[in-house]
């Protein structure tokens, strides 16, 4: 099985939605259609919300100002020990994690899924926001080439 994550974004909707479609920026609906695209039957997809943690893409929150950019290290270790341990409950260590976001929501969850036993990829480590939405681009041509 594949766990795919995709970190949450700022710009959101204006009312309570189901958590895949709470966050409107570009790059979380190229993300997400990334890891639609790619998802198999047995696979799942969460959301790494600084707020909520671990969130199912069907769980409906409302909006909310929250972000790992403005939290103390100490904070943003816990936030990744409470994700770590959701995730344990929800796979197994043999399972592969995808990880589609930036640097301070893998700093301290990356190790400490590495540390279970879980396979760590990260597509686009090293890319800044504009690359980033260059290759989920080019991965979507990619795949709709393909269906034709």
């Amino acid at each position: 099985m594949t766990i795919y994550l995709v970190s949450c974004v700022s710009q959101k909707a204006t009312t309570a939605k189901p958590a895949q479609d709470l966050y409107l920026s570009n790059w979380f609906r190229k993300a997400k259609a990334y890891v639609l695209r790619n998802l198999r039957a047995q696979d799942r997809w969460f959301i790494l919300s600084a707020k909520h943690h671990l969130v199912a893409p069907e769980r409906r929150l409302a909006p909310y100002e929250a972000t790992l950019l403005r939290m103390k290290q100490i904070e943003r270790k816990e936030w990744a020990k409470r994700v770590t341990v959701q995730i344990l409950r929800k796979s197994t260590n043999r399972d592969q994690v995808v990880i589609l976001a930036g640097k301070r929501y893998r700093e301290f969850l990356t190790p400490n899924l590495e540390a279970e036993g879980y396979q760590i990829e990260v597509p686009m480590r090293g890319l800044g926001i504009g690359r980033q939405l260059a290759w989920l681009s080019r991965k979507d041509q990619q795949e709709r080439k393909s269906l034709f």
